[in-house]
């Protein structure tokens, strides 16, 4: 059978677009490496603007029905100083956090009940114009090829798109039993040895994350050992690279979308949104027979916006440098306040703004 579309990927980016071609009585395929549920590092969180696309979709009140935390504050610690907080608006569609495993597939299913033809555990082994796309047992042919298979995108290494990694950075995430009393809140910590964030992610759970430069890691785990009690056996999920260039978006009859196309930094809890957005932006010009426009669109997509993630991995890259922003952020508040808006919405307010930030 010849597809409409057939969709390489079936994370956020994949599962938006499918759901949104397959509603557009699009003949869809969507081929996924893996058999879902399944784990994939991650902060967990869905950034407010989600929000109207998971709407869209019609899968936001299923993904609420979902064990989740609901954030109330964002602290921010340096290596020195006290921590500052931010309050965040007590709004139930705010900032939330929720497993990848439980998001990913309440989507996918999402987008098999929409008529998309969902293939789990598949392999593409070949892809030639046309496109017929080869997999271990099968030969699938399509008019157009949506790249959503992540920042090692096997379709972009295939085609010979894959720009060379940065391997400035690595990742490392686990899940833990909450800590009492840690409370529905982000943590976003910045030392010498890299980043550390954690947050509870509901059923009990807390999404611990470390990013550092490859020689910094082992030292940042020991840190985060002694912060969060980690048994000496705690499984990790690692990710590299964490930088890569960006790859045109649109080539003939093919879009890539969320991370195959551009890779954000995993700081700010927007690489989700950017997933679901750039899928669900390829699938209305497909629908539209207008896949030229889609690059177009694409740039507006993330226009004005990624300055907040240069200005993240900054923080992380040169501890000294964030060392003296807390100090900046003390003094003036409101650039701090300015900074969480940008992310999470004009609902965040800095508690304290009058006197001195609380410690935590």
């Amino acid at each position: 059978m010849r597809y409409d579309v057939a969709i390489v990927g079936g994370g956020p980016a994949g599962s938006a677009c499918a759901i949104a071609c397959a509603e557009a009585d699009l003949r869809t395929l969507l081929l996924e490496r893996a058999v879902f549920p399944r784990e994939k590092v991650c902060g967990d969180c869905l950034n407010p603007s989600c929000w109207p696309i998971l709407e869209r979709l019609g899968v936001a009140d299923r993904i609420l029905a979902q064990p989740h935390s609901r954030f109330t504050e964002i602290v921010f610690a340096s290596a020195r100083g006290r921590p500052i907080s931010c309050a965040l608006a007590d709004s139930r569609r705010g900032e939330i956090a929720i497993p990848r495993s439980a998001l990913d597939s309440i989507l996918l299913s999402r987008a098999r009940k929409a008529g998309a033809d969902v293939r789990e555990g598949i392999t593409v082994t070949a892809i030639a114009p046309g496109w017929e796309i080869t997999t271990g047992a099968e030969i699938f042919q399509a008019r157009a090829l949506v790249a959503a298979d992540g920042r090692n995108s096997t379709v972009a290494r295939l085609l010979g798109l894959l720009p060379a990694a940065k391997k400035d950075r690595v990742g490392a995430q686990t899940h833990l039993t909450l800590p009492a009393g840690f409370g529905d809140k982000v943590r976003m910590h910045f030392l010498p040895h890299g980043y550390c964030g954690a947050a509870s992610v509901g059923g009990g759970l807390m999404n611990l994350c470390l990013v550092a430069r490859p020689t910094r890691l082992p030292d940042l785990k020991i840190w985060a050992a002694g912060e969060f009690q980690i048994p000496p056996d705690q499984t990790w999920r690692i990710i590299t690279p964490l930088q890569r260039d960006a790859v045109h978006p649109a080539r003939e009859n093919l879009l890539l979308v969320g991370d195959a196309a551009r890779v954000v930094e995993p700081f700010t809890g927007e690489g989700i949104y950017y997933a679901l957005a750039s899928g669900a932006l390829a699938a209305s010009h497909i629908a539209k027979g207008n896949l030229a426009g889609y690059a177009s669109a694409h740039a507006r997509l993330y226009r004005g916006r990624l300055w907040v993630n240069r200005v993240a991995k900054a923080a992380v890259l040169y501890p000294s440098l964030s060392s003296a922003a807390f100090g900046i952020a003390r003094l003036f508040p409101g650039a701090l306040r300015f900074l969480t808006s940008r992310v999470v919405g004009s609902a965040a307010i800095e508690k304290g703004t009058r006197k001195p930030a609380r410690s935590q």
